[in-house]
C-alpha cells in the first residue's frame, strides 16, 4: 500500500512539472515577450513623408540628406518622393505617401498653386502639413520653413547695384512660374533695381531653375541684346547656365552674374571668379529643422507658423 502511495505521488508531480512547462497561449510568459516584440515592431515611430520638387538639383539634395539624416537621428521612418519638377507628380505621390499612412508630411512645392489639392487631401485625412524652401498658396499648413526670399532678392539686387554703381543693363533669369521662391526671389530684386533709374532690366525670361535651359535661354538673350552688365538668376543652376553661354562668346569677363542656394558648384565658381557672388541658403538645416518641427507637430506641440533660415552673400 505504502508502495502505491508513493507511485501516484510520484506520477502526481511529474504532471504538474509537465503542466508548469507548457504554459498555453496567453499567459504570463507570453505576455511580456509580445510586449518586447511590440516595442520594436516600429509601430509607435513617427513616419513622415517628404515630397520634394526635384533630386536633379544639388540644393534640394542636400535638403532632403538633412531631412533623412535627422529623421534618422531621431529614430523617425522617413519616405521621399522626387516629383522630378512635375507638378501633377507631385499631386500623385503625396496621395501615395498618405495611403501609407503618414503622421507628418513635408512638401517642398514645384508648384504652390498646383499642390494646393494634394495638402487638402492631406487636411481631410488628418495629417499635418509642413512646408519647406517654397511656400502653398492654399491649404493648411502648420509651418513654413525657408530662408527669407524676398530678403534674398534684395541682396542679390544690392550687389548688383553696387557693383555697377546703379547703372547698367541686367538680364534675370526667372525660376519655374508659379513657384514661391520665382516669385518671391523676383521680388525681393526688383525691390532694389526699379527704384534707380540708371538700371535698366533688359530681359527677364524663365529658365525653370534648370542649368541647361539658362545655357539656352541666355544664347537667346545674348542674340538680342547688345549690351550687358549684370546677370541675376533666381538659383545657381541657371547662373551656372549663363556663365557657359557668356563664356562662349567672350563675355564673361566684363559681366556681373549672382546666383542664389550657394550649391557647390556655384561656391566653386564664385573662388574661381567665374562667378561674382551667390545667395547662400542653409538646405541641410531646413531639412533638419523640418524634422525637428515635424517631431513636435506629431506629438502636439505648438510651432511658430515661419520658422526662417539665415541667409548669406557669398562672394569669395
Amino acid at each position: 500500500m505504502k508502495n502505491w502511495m508513493k507511485l501516484f505521488g510520484l506520477f502526481a508531480l511529474l504532471l504538474l512539472v509537465v503542466a508548469c512547462s507548457t504554459e498555453q497561449p496567453g499567459s504570463s510568459s507570453d505576455d511580456s515577450e509580445g510586449d518586447s516584440g511590440d516595442s520594436g515592431n516600429g509601430e509607435d515611430t513617427t513616419k513622415v513623408g517628404l515630397s520634394i520638387s526635384t533630386l536633379n538639383n544639388p540644393f534640394f539634395v542636400s535638403l532632403r540628406d538633412g531631412a533623412e539624416a535627422a529623421a534618422e537621428e531621431a529614430g523617425f521612418e522617413i519616405t521621399t518622393a522626387d516629383a522630378q519638377n512635375d507638378a501633377a507628380t507631385q499631386v500623385s505621390d503625396i496621395e501615395d505617401l498618405l495611403q501609407q499612412e503618414i503622421d507628418v508630411l513635408l512638401v517642398n512645392p514645384t508648384d504652390s498653386a498646383a499642390v494646393v489639392s494634394a495638402i487638402e487631401s492631406a487636411n481631410d485625412s488628418g495629417v499635418p502639413v509642413i512646408t519647406v524652401d517654397r511656400t502653398a498658396d492654399g491649404g493648411d499648413v502648420v509651418t513654413h520653413i525657408a530662408s527669407d526670399n524676398v530678403a534674398g532678392g534684395e541682396m542679390a539686387g544690392n550687389f548688383i547695384a553696387e557693383q555697377l554703381n546703379e547703372e547698367g543693363q541686367v538680364v534675370e533669369l526667372e525660376g519655374i512660374p508659379g513657384a514661391s521662391a520665382t516669385r518671391e526671389r523676383g521680388e525681393g530684386f526688383h525691390n532694389v533695381v526699379d527704384s534707380m533709374d540708371g538700371i535698366e532690366i533688359v530681359a527677364n525670361q524663365s529658365a525653370n531653375f534648370d542649368r541647361s535651359e539658362g545655357l539656352t535661354v541666355m544664347e537667346n538673350i545674348l542674340q538680342s541684346t547688345e549690351s550687358l552688365d549684370a546677370v541675376f538668376a533666381h538659383n545657381d543652376e541657371m547662373a551656372l547656365g549663363a556663365v557657359q553661354a557668356l563664356e562662349s562668346n567672350n563675355m564673361l569677363e566684363d559681366v556681373t552674374v549672382v546666383g542664389f542656394d550657394a550649391t557647390d558648384d556655384a561656391r566653386a565658381a564664385v573662388s574661381e571668379g567665374r562667378m561674382d557672388a551667390t545667395v547662400a541658403q542653409q538646405p541641410e538645416l531646413i531639412g533638419q529643422k523640418a524634422i525637428d518641427a515635424a517631431g513636435k507637430v506629431a506629438k502636439d506641440e505648438q510651432v511658430e507658423e515661419f520658422i526662417p533660415v539665415e541667409l548669406q552673400l557669398v562672394t569669395e
